[in-house]
């Protein structure tokens, strides 16, 4: 079986190459098994992403349909599954904040041009040489702060003002908030977490995440808990897609949106990249990383014209969709049509599902992002710890775009003195 390296660099989708390899009925039954069990849990996935980043769950729901659906349909990768993704939250969050839902629209909007500049220029394999500590670094730092931001909602605290978007001043919020922790959220919520770990460890490939949800949901409807719902803060999800629409444009908030358009931009071609490898590890393949960025740049466009968040390649979305036995994109372009059927089906039961339940799915989300083994190990040697430390920190205190330059800046700083040392001693 070729791999693809030798077409690796080229612009052609890989669905493209699947169907003129030959796809059959076979073939279909395998990749619509998968996309069922990928569907189901980036339903839960999408909302939880969503309301963590500070807009109403079904921005989520979009971005999974037509973000995950063109993701497949154009991209590099036979196994990519496109969606939201949990590195997103602090970004989305703090744009959101500072420029409302038509600044976020607009953004993810201009990032999508970005991206698919970055695939046509065939930059996308220069983002792949971003150093391994680096990665692990903003990955590390991404999880603590996507875990605080969800102390709120999984206690069910109340706080006097708007929650801080930095974490020291957050964390300084919550433990002032900490009197008016709810027992029934908090209980909830912890119940969550500890029943997709339990399932993970009994019947791994049962869907942890969503018979957490839907227990948690029936519970607080069963019981007449008093947590807050989806339904209780945000009304009942709409039944299908909206129409496209243009974001608002103008010179003036193109110039104002620029700077979190380049971090949307400088994430998502590093995470739709690092699936996709993580991908080739799995298989055995190679994907066509300039194709991958354009294919996530389209995404992006095609998402905001829908009023849906941004859109990146998802490790574990991708991994499960390997593992469930898909063969081609066609799994990841049907994993967004079962997706839109549950919205339009089912949309009303989502009014049920407790928020704390959505917090404790993205606790065990921050958990598994969290490289905790390759922390450990990267400290050992005292440049790669720098770096690492260097990523991390400014991560958590500044904002992930500072954090990825600090740690490439002193990563090639380290690399420029070592080539100077060899250089002496081989003179």
């Amino acid at each position: 079986m070729p791999d693809g390296s030798a077409t690796a660099h080229t612009y052609r989708p890989k669905l493209a190459t699947v169907l003129a390899e030959g796809y059959n009925l076979g073939h279909l039954r395998r990749d619509m098994l998968a996309a069922l069990t990928v569907a189901i849990v980036a339903l839960p996935l999408s909302m939880a992403i969503a309301v963590a980043s500070g807009v109403s769950p079904e921005r989520g729901l979009y971005a999974a349909v037509i973000g995950g659906f063109l993701v497949s349909a154009l991209g590099g990768s036979r196994y990519q599954i496109g969606g939201p993704a949990g590195a997103f939250i602090v970004l989305v969050a703090a744009t959101v904040t500072k420029f409302g839902l038509e600044g976020l629209l607009l953004t993810v909007f201009l990032s999508g041009f970005m991206l698919a500049l970055i695939g046509l220029l065939r930059l996308g394999a220069l983002i792949r040489y971003i150093p391994h500590a680096v990665t692990v670094g903003f990955t590390c730092g991404i999880a603590v702060t996507i875990f605080a931001s969800q102390l709120r909602d999984l206690g069910g605290l109340k706080l006097g003002g708007a929650e801080p978007g930095p974490l020291l001043p957050k964390l300084a919020a919550l433990g002032q908030a900490l009197p008016t922790i709810s027992a029934a959220a908090l209980a909830v919520g912890i119940g969550t977490v500890a029943l997709i770990f339990l399932l993970r460890r009994l019947a791994p490939n049962w869907p942890g995440m969503l018979i957490a949800v839907t227990l948690a949901s029936v519970a607080a409807w069963l019981f007449g808990l008093p947590v807050e719902t989806i339904g209780s803060r945000f009304g009942q999800l709409p039944d299908g897609l909206p129409g496209p629409r243009l974001p608002s444009i103008s010179y003036a908030s193109v110039l104002e949106v620029l700077p979190a358009a380049l971090s949307f931009t400088l994430l998502g071609a590093v995470e739709s990249l690092l699936s996709a490898k993580v991908a080739d590890g799995m298989t055995g393949r190679k994907h066509r990383y300039n194709m991958e960025v354009v294919a996530q740049g389209v995404a992006n466009v095609a998402s905001a014209l829908f009023g849906g968040i941004c859109v990146t390649g998802t490790i574990a979305r991708t991994a499960t969709n390997i593992r469930a036995g898909a063969v081609s994109p066609v799994s990841g372009m049907m994993h967004a049509l079962f997706v839109l059927v549950f919205m339009v089906v089912a949309a009303p039961l989502a009014s049920f599902i407790p928020l704390s339940a959505l917090a404790g799915v993205l606790v065990v989300v921050c958990w598994n992002m969290a490289e905790k083994e390759e922390f450990l190990d990267l400290l050992h040697d005292w440049r790669g710890a720098g770096v690492l430390l260097a990523t991390f920190g400014l991560t958590l205190i500044e904002d992930l775009t500072v954090g990825i330059i600090a740690g490439c800046a002193l990563a090639a700083a380290f690399a420029v003195y070592d080539r100077v040392m060899r250089s002496r001693g081989n003179s």
